[in-house]
């Protein structure tokens, strides 16, 4: 309905899958494992109620693998620091809106991820208005913090972050949330 998918569809590519576009409740009975990408989370937010996916979205997550990206992690959370976002409350932890800044802030930034996926090289991470974490219960596991913030938690076959892993090369954010699919 809105952001940046298609990156996620050229990623899971590389990877040798296929992608499905989502924008009605019947099209989540054929996918095994949702993104829910960057974008504007307040007009996603919007769309997600008017579209009637609100519902549909949260028992889809009860058995399904989520990874949410920036705007997707804003509405993952159990709450948002702005009235204008309704969360789906898939993650327990608060979501910040532009805790990094405007527009005009957004940076680039190498960052350690603390799991295994192959490969300890840092994963050079692109933050765009990235939102930032607060109040994170302590069944949420902390996956990458980037100066001492968590920008990246999971927590059960959910993954949400506060940087786009679509707007690189490297796909083991990707393979990460797949291992939870299965």
């Amino acid at each position: 309905m809105q952001g940046a998918f298609q990156k996620h569809v050229d990623s899971l590519a590389k990877l040798g899958l296929q992608a499905r576009l989502v924008r009605k409740s019947p099209e989540l009975e054929r996918c095994d494992g949702l993104i829910i990408p960057g974008g504007e989370s307040t007009t996603m937010s919007l769309l997600i109620q008017e579209s009637g996916l609100y519902e549909p979205l949260q028992a889809f997550a009860q058995d399904h693998a989520v990874m949410g990206v920036c705007a997707g992690m804003i509405l993952m959370a159990t709450s948002v620091d702005d009235d204008r976002v309704t969360p789906l409350k898939i993650l327990p932890f608060r979501a910040l809106r532009n805790h990094y800044g405007r527009q005009v802030h957004s940076f680039s930034a190498d960052i350690q991820l603390e799991f295994d996926i192959g490969s300890d090289k840092p994963l050079h991470a692109h933050f765009i208005r990235a939102p930032g974490v607060a109040d994170v219960d302590d069944s949420v596991k902390i996956l990458a913090r980037h100066r001492d913030e968590i920008i990246m938690l999971g927590h059960g076959k959910h993954v949400a972050m506060s940087f786009h892993p679509e707007l690189t090369d490297d796909t083991r954010i990707h393979q990460y949330w797949l291992q939870k699919i299965t």
